[in-house]
C-alpha cells in the first residue's frame, strides 16, 4: 500500500462535517462550524484551513455531480454508466438540462460549501493573529490565511465559468442577509478573484517539503495565470505562467502516463491537486475523493470497478487518432477487454467500450473492502503541461512582457508536444487549441475552452448547443426560491 500523507489526516471529524446538513435545507455559505477552537496555541492554526481543504475533496455524488457540468457537457465525454441509469445526467450530452436539474444544484453547493469553509479559515485566522503574540505562529497565521483566500478564489473561478455573475461573499452571514444578497458583476468576482490570489502569492513559500500537496505561492501564480487566460488577460497570463517556468522547479513527468500514476502525485508537474487516501485501512473514515471511483470501469470486477460515467467520446478517439497521438491516447482511453501496463486485465463484458484512464489506479492500490477503485487518486487540478500551454496561448494572443525564463510560445508548445511524441510544430492559435484538447482531455477544461474561444455554438450545436443560452448554466431553481433576487441566467425561463 501506498504511504500518502494527507493534508487532512488530524483534523476533528466534527470540524470535517459542520454545515453539510444545514446546506441542504438553506445554503452552504450560511453554514459556520462552531468548533470551541483555543486561539492561544499555535498547534491549532492549521485545522480551519485543513477544514477548507477538506471541503474540496468530492464525496461519491458530488464527483458525478462535478463531472456532469464540467466535463460529460463537452464534446469529448459521454455520460457512460448504464443506458437507464442517471437520466438527468444524460441531459448534460443532449443540453437539455434546465434550473432544475439537480445536478447544477449541487455543483453550485460545491463551490459555495468551499467559500464557506475558506471564509470560516480567513476569520479564525484574524483571531489566531489577535490571540498569538509573536514569533512562528504568527507567520503560520499568515500563510494558512492565504492558502484559504486561495482556495475561496479557486471555488469563486468555476462559480463565474459556471454561472456568471453569483452573490460575492467574503464573510459569515446570516440566512436573512444571505437571502437578499445581489449578485456580483462578472468584473467584479474577477477582481476579488485576483485580490484572493495575489495575496496568496505574496504570502506563500515556494515549497513545503514537510507537507505535499500544501498550496504554494507557483500554486497561486497557475491558478492566477489559468485565470487571466479565461479572462483574456493575455499580460498577466503570460506573466505568471512565465514565472513557474523560469522557476525551475517545476517540469514534465518525462512519461505521460506518469503525470497521472498514484506513485508520482504531488510531483515535479503537480501544481494544485485534491489529495485522497485510503490511509492504508480497508474500512472507516478515510479522506478520500470519490473522483476516480466514479470513473472506474462499471460492471468491472473488484477490485477494478466503478460507476462508469465520464467516459471518452468516440470524437475524442477519432480526434487523437487523427494527430497521431497514440501516447497520450493510450493513457487517457481505458479499453474494456484490454491488459494495462501494470498488468490489470479490464473485464471486457463492462458496460461502456471505454472508461477514462487518466483515473485508472492499479489493483494492488484498491485495498479498500468496499468500492475501492481509484480512492488513492489525487485529483489534477492544474499540471505544468497546462502551464507551458497557457503560456503558448497567451503569447500567440499579443501578450507584450519580456519573458523571464526566455521561453518563446513555439517553445512551450513543443516541450508538451515532444513528451507526447510529436514533431515540432508553430505555436499558431488553432495549434495551441488542439494541444490544448489533446493534453488536457477529460480534465474538466474543454466546454469552458469552447466557451471563451468562441466556438461553442460550431462545435457542440450539433449536440444541442444553443447559442445565447449554453454558455452558462442556470441558476439552480431552489437558489431563487431561497434568494428571490438572484436573476435567471439569460435563455432559461424559471
Amino acid at each position: 500500500m501506498k504511504a500518502k500523507y494527507s493534508l487532512f489526516a488530524a483534523l476533528p471529524l466534527t470540524v470535517l462535517l459542520a454545515g453539510c446538513t444545514d446546506f441542504l435545507d438553506i445554503r452552504t455559505e450560511a453554514t459556520m462550524p462552531s468548533s470551541g477552537m483555543d486561539y492561544s496555541k499555535a498547534e491549532n492554526v492549521f485545522l480551519p484551513v485543513s477544514a477548507a481543504y477538506a471541503s474540496m475533496r468530492l464525496g461519491e455524488s458530488e464527483a458525478l455531480n462535478y463531472m456532469a457540468v464540467l466535463e460529460i457537457v463537452s464534446d469529448d465525454a459521454d455520460k457512460g454508466s448504464a443506458p437507464d441509469d442517471g437520466p438527468a445526467v444524460k441531459e448534460f450530452d443532449e443540453f437539455t438540462y434546465g434550473p432544475e436539474n439537480e445536478h447544477i444544484g449541487y455543483v453550485w453547493g460545491i463551490f459555495y460549501r468551499m467559500v464557506s469553509a475558506a471564509n470560516y479559515a480567513v476569520e479564525s485566522m484574524d483571531k489566531f493573529q489577535e490571540a498569538l503574540s509573536s514569533g512562528d505562529g504568527l507567520q503560520q497565521v499568515a500563510e494558512c490565511r492565504a492558502e484559504a483566500r486561495l482556495i475561496r478564489a479557486f471555488a469563486y473561478f468555476n462559480l463565474v465559468r459556471c454561472f456568471g455573475s453569483v452573490p460575492l461573499i467574503d464573510r459569515t452571514l446570516s440566512a436573512e442577509e444571505l437571502a437578499s444578497m445581489d449578485p456580483a458583476p462578472v468584473s467584479r468576482l474577477y477582481e476579488f478573484i485576483y485580490e484572493d490570489i495575489d495575496a496568496a502569492i505574496a504570502a506563500l513559500p515556494a515549497s513545503y517539503a514537510d507537507m505535499p500537496g500544501r498550496y504554494t505561492c507557483y500554486t497561486a501564480r497557475a491558478l492566477k495565470a489559468k485565470v487571466a487566460l479565461y479572462n483574456k488577460d493575455w499580460n498577466e497570463a503570460a506573466r505568471q505562467a512565465d514565472a513557474i517556468i523560469a522557476s525551475g522547479d517545476f517540469s514534465l513527468m518525462p512519461k505521460f502516463r506518469d503525470a497521472f500514476s498514484v506513485t508520482h502525485e504531488n510531483g515535479p508537474e503537480s501544481l494544485m491537486e485534491i489529495q485522497s487516501s485510503d490511509m492504508g485501512q480497508t474500512f472507516g473514515a478515510m479522506p478520500i475523493c470519490y473522483y476516480g471511483f466514479i470513473q472506474g470501469p462499471r460492471n468491472g470486477a473488484e477490485p477494478l470497478q466503478g460507476w462508469g460515467y465520464k467516459v471518452p467520446s468516440e470524437a475524442l478517439i477519432a480526434f487523437l487518432d487523427s494527430r497521431g497521438d497514440a501516447i497520450r491516447k493510450a493513457t487517457t482511453v481505458l479499453a474494456s477487454g484490454s491488459t494495462t501496463p501494470e498488468g490489470d486485465e479490464i473485464y471486457a463484458g463492462c458496460a461502456n467500450p471505454y472508461y477514462n484512464g487518466k483515473v485508472y489506479v492499479p489493483s494492488r492500490y484498491n485495498t479498500r473492502s468496499f468500492n475501492a477503485y481509484a480512492l488513492d487518486h489525487n485529483m489534477r487540478l492544474i499540471r505544468y503541461a497546462e502551464v507551458l500551454l497557457i503560456y503558448a496561448e497567451a503569447m500567440a494572443s499579443g501578450a507584450a512582457i519580456t519573458p523571464v525564463s526566455g521561453y518563446t510560445a513555439d517553445m512551450a508548445l513543443n516541450e508538451v508536444r515532444a513528451r507526447a511524441g510529436l514533431p515540432a510544430t508553430t505555436a499558431t492559435l488553432p495549434h495551441i487549441y488542439d494541444e490544448r484538447r489533446a493534453e488536457l482531455a477529460l480534465e474538466e477544461n474543454r466546454f469552458f475552452d469552447l466557451v471563451r474561444w468562441g466556438k461553442a455554438a460550431e462545435v457542440l450545436g450539433p449536440l444541442g448547443f444553443t447559442a445565447g443560452k449554453n454558455e452558462l448554466f442556470p441558476v439552480p431553481a431552489n437558489q431563487r426560491q431561497l434568494n428571490p433576487k438572484l436573476p435567471q441566467t439569460p435563455g432559461y425561463t424559471y
